[in-house]
């Protein structure tokens, strides 16, 4: 049954990965361009800059390329079946654990989970960013970092539906979901301001700042050469990031959540005949 589920799980992951790239193709990539466009001009200008100022030509952000389609669609359908096959084996490690809910429910549920515990959370510690955002010198802890947070969402969220079954049978299911999700919204804002922010302290024109979005490029008079990193770039990004991951997971529990049931409904019928079968003999 298992091996069923987490084939199933594969298969929705896949569709879903696919139709995550098709999204994030026509909606993101366009701001991805955009970004990359104005790291290109931005450089141009501080090298303008440096050489005016009797400088050597400098760049202290790392070079980036765009990625194929092929590339990129493939990337995204192997993170899709990735989490379809973790989405399958989380839900028949659920399936009869965590109440009476049904095959369908339970599959939304779960998909609602992960969306929440692998993405939404530590995305809102450390929200993705487009090229030309971020300094190359904090790459390596801004992924640890990130890492940390994914860690510590999935393992809190883990602990908060163990707590809410703890807390069902004094409270009702209602009242227990509710402290639950409080319990785990208190922990994950305590994770939360404990981890660093990046972008203060750093150097040049991320000084004083408490992101590494890039401000006004200014020469050495304090006139603007080259403007900032633009805001709406940055907010449809994010906004799109997000949409993709909505897409990926909501594919993946409404594709999923018929499979399931039917699967669990032959398993039940043959087990249900099985039973007959051996009573009549």
């Amino acid at each position: 049954m298992e091996k069923d589920l987490i084939g199933r799980g594969v298969l929705c992951g896949a569709i879903a990965g696919l139709l995550s790239f098709v999204f994030s193709r026509v909606f993101a990539e366009p701001y991805v361009q955009k970004a990359i466009d104005y790291e290109a001009g931005r450089d141009a200008a501080q090298a303008l800059l440096d050489k005016s100022a009797g400088l050597p030509a400098e760049s202290d952000l790392f070079t980036r390329t765009v990625q194929a389609d092929v590339g990129m669609g493939v990337g995204m359908i192997a993170f899709g079946i990735g989490m379809g096959a973790l989405f399958a084996l989380v839900y028949a490690v659920c399936l009869g654990r965590v109440g009476r809910l049904r095959p369908r429910p339970l599959a939304l549920l779960v998909a609602a989970a992960g969306f929440l515990g692998l993405y939404l959370v530590p995305f809102l510690r450390y929200p993705a960013n487009p090229p030309a955002v971020g300094l190359a010198d904090t790459i390596r802890q801004r992924t640890g970092m990130y890492l940390v947070m994914v860690l510590s969402s999935v393992a809190l969220l883990a602990l908060a539906v163990w707590l809410g079954q703890r807390l069902r049978a004094r409270f009702g299911n209602w009242n227990a979901s509710l402290l639950a999700g409080a319990a785990f919204v208190v922990a994950i804002g305590t994770v939360m301001a404990l981890l660093p922010s990046f972008g203060q302290p750093a150097t040049g024109r991320f000084a004083a700042t408490a992101s590494e979005t890039p401000l006004p490029l200014t020469d050495a008079n304090g006139a603007i050469s080259y403007p900032g990193f633009p805001a709406d770039v940055l907010f449809y990004f994010r906004l799109y990031s997000v949409a993709g991951q909505l897409l990926l997971w909501s594919a993946i529990g409404l594709l999923f959540a018929p499979m399931a049931d039917r699967l669990l409904g032959q398993a039940a019928g043959a087990a249900n005949r099985s039973g007959a079968a051996a009573a009549q003999a």
